[in-house]
Parts: structure tokens; sequence; C-alpha cells
């Protein structure tokens, strides 16, 4: 098993030394990778609340954003050496997609290769609406943006007539020094991101799953999978656990998952977090 963490990170509390900082740690011990999360606004009052709280409140403290995901991953990836890097999630549905696959084909250039595109909707109706986009549609628009952007990153030359997007015979470079391309980790619970990741994923994500619900959702994961004829062997299972501890990351490891990626915060020191981490990494790795 593969031993990386996501980032709580919120700005201006976090400092760009302390990130940098749980970086190169990370780095020199020789850990998975580092993601980050992505929210371009936040909002007081939402139609739907945030799935991971019980009051539905996003827990943000007050003054405080999320920094942009591909900035910070530019910034230390030019500072570590093998760390990877990816999103926990990118957004997909409210970004344009010959704009993202364009960020990230360049940070996997810059990188030698080291990038991770995380895959979700969304649930902020508000925000997708801000970014210009509708709310309805917007699994439809994430299976066409990844379409679009895997012909983007593997094909010298483009044209892509859809639903939701056009290009005419449109060449990007750099490409992705990863190939085929650039990994997608699709992240979610419903049957449509089951059959996304079926169909465009090197990975699937659960984020903050216990033991029972993890295997009720692999078991799901399976069923997707035999339909689109792969295997579950073809994929990274990941998750980012309730509990941490030496035996349920054994058990989480027994259901199959390869990739866990604990949560740290990074506006307070790491050094007791990171040597958890560690253990993690010398008892599973």
């Amino acid at each position: 098993m593969k031993i990386g963490a996501v980032a709580a990170c919120f700005a201006p509390a976090t400092e760009p030394h302390q990130l940098l900082n749980l970086a190169i740690k990370m780095d020199e011990a020789g850990m998975d990778a580092l993601w980050f999360g992505e929210h371009v606004l936040l909002f007081d009052e939402m139609e739907f609340g945030y799935p991971g709280s019980a009051d539905g409140k996003l827990p943000v403290p007050a003054g405080q954003g999320a920094p942009d995901q591909t900035a910070i991953i530019g910034f230390l990836a030019s500072q570590t050496r093998q760390l990877r890097f990816g999103t926990s999630i990118s957004l997909i549905p409210q970004r344009n997609p010959v704009y993202t696959a364009k960020e990230f084909a360049t940070l996997d250039w810059l990188s030698a290769g080291r990038v991770e595109l995380g895959v979700g909707v969304g649930w902020c109706k508000e925000e997708v609406e801000s970014c210009g986009y509708a709310w309805e549609n917007r699994g439809k628009r994430c299976d066409e943006a990844l379409e679009l952007m895997i012909k983007l990153w593997t094909h010298d030359t483009v044209s892509h007539q859809g639903e939701h997007f056009s290009v005419s015979g449109g060449r990007m470079d750099p490409k992705p020094q990863q190939k085929p391309h650039i990994p997608l980790i699709v992240g979610g619970y419903g049957a449509a991101a089951l059959r996304r990741t079926a169909q465009y994923g090197q990975g699937w994500w659960g984020f903050g799953l216990d033991l029972k619900a993890t295997a009720h959702l692999l078991s799901l994961l399976d069923n997707a999978l035999d339909a689109a004829g792969r295997k579950r062997e073809e994929l990274d299972i990941m998750m980012m656990p309730i509990d941490d501890s030496i035996e349920s990351v054994k058990a989480y490891a027994d259901l199959g998952v390869n990739r866990l990626t604990p949560m740290v915060d990074t506006a307070k020191d790491p050094s007791e977090r990171l040597e958890h981490l560690q253990l993690l990494q010398q008892t599973f790795g």
C-alpha cells in the first residue's frame, strides 16, 4: 500500500512555507502523493448542503478559502524530486476542458510526470452556476469534458463536435509526460460516478468511508467494471479513511485499498502527523 496525504489547506491561515515544508518532508520520506482540493468560491447559503458535515456547512474558518490547486502543485513540484501531486478533486463540470487539459499537461511536463487529476462533478450548485455552467447537466458535461481532454492529451490533431464542446482541427502541446495520459482518479459514490470510473478512470477514490461502506462501494464498482469489460486490478483503489490506525489500515488493505490518503492540516506543525504516516508506510509499504 502506498501512503500519501490530502492537504486540508486554507489560506491565508496556511502560509506558503508550511506547504513547502510538508511537501519536502514527504518527498524525503519517499511517500506517495500530496493532494489538494478545489473550491473557487464559497457561499454562506447553499441550496444543497455539503455532504461531508452534519449541518451541511463546509468546515472552512471565516476569512479563509481554498487556494488554487494548480498553482500550488506547480510551486511544490519545482521544489521536490519524486513526490507525486494530485487534485482531490477538480470540479470538472465548472471548468473549461481545453484550459484544464492545457494546465495539467503543462504541470505534468514541468514535474516530469508526477501529476494526477482527481475527477468529480461537485455538489455546490451556486459555484457551478457562478462559473457560467448549468447545474442540471453537469454529469453529461463532465463525461464529454473527459473525452475531449483525453483526445487533446493523446492525439496530434483534435476534432470534436459534442453536445457541450466543439474543437475543429486543434493541436495541444506539450503533451503529458505520462502515457497514455495523466491518470484520472474518479471520486464519488453514485452509480454515475462508478460508471465514469469504469469508463475513464485509472483509479477510484473514496472519501471518509468506514470499512462496511467501503466494502459495499467496491462491490458496486466491480459490477460497473464488469459491465465495461474491465477488472479492479486495472485501477488504483484510493481511500481517505475516517480512521487511520494500524488496525483499520490493515482492514482497508484487506478490502483491496492500495493507496491511502489520510488528511493533514497544513496550518499546523505536521511533525506528529508525518511520523504516523511514515509508520503506516513502514508497516504496509
